[in-house]
């Protein structure tokens, strides 16, 4: 057994592994359903793995409030999001939609005004 094979089994690989169950499938669509009934303008946009995070699902509202749920790929992604009906973008084509940008600087800035 190598040094960090241990480690391997919980490395990011591009797919969510074992660990993205049916459990984490239902509880991640029933998050990412919530959010959108919840607000307006919903879009979905796909996060690809890197080296250190998995991939992952975004929804940003209209207002630029946003959630993010990890998944095992792309056509995951693309189907949950047809599935609740939401538009559907890939970050690395189309980049962080500017609301979302906005929306950080603005939790920012009342974080510190009230620190």
């Amino acid at each position: 057994m190598g040094l960090f094979s241990r480690f391997k089994k919980n490395h990011v690989s591009g797919s969510a592994g074992p660990a993205f169950d049916a459990r984490c499938r239902d509880a991640t669509r029933a998050h990412m359903a919530k959010f959108a009934s919840n607000r307006r303008g919903v879009e979905a946009y796909f996060e690809p793995g890197t080296s250190r995070e998995q991939p992952a699902l975004l929804l940003v509202a209209r207002d630029g409030e946003w959630t993010r749920r990890r998944v095992p790929g792309l056509k995951e992604a693309a189907d949950l999001s047809q599935s609740i009906g939401l538009p559907f973008y890939e970050v690395v084509k189309t980049g962080y939609p500017d609301a979302m940008r906005k929306w950080n600087e603005r939790q920012r800035d009342t974080f510190h005004q009230r620190g």
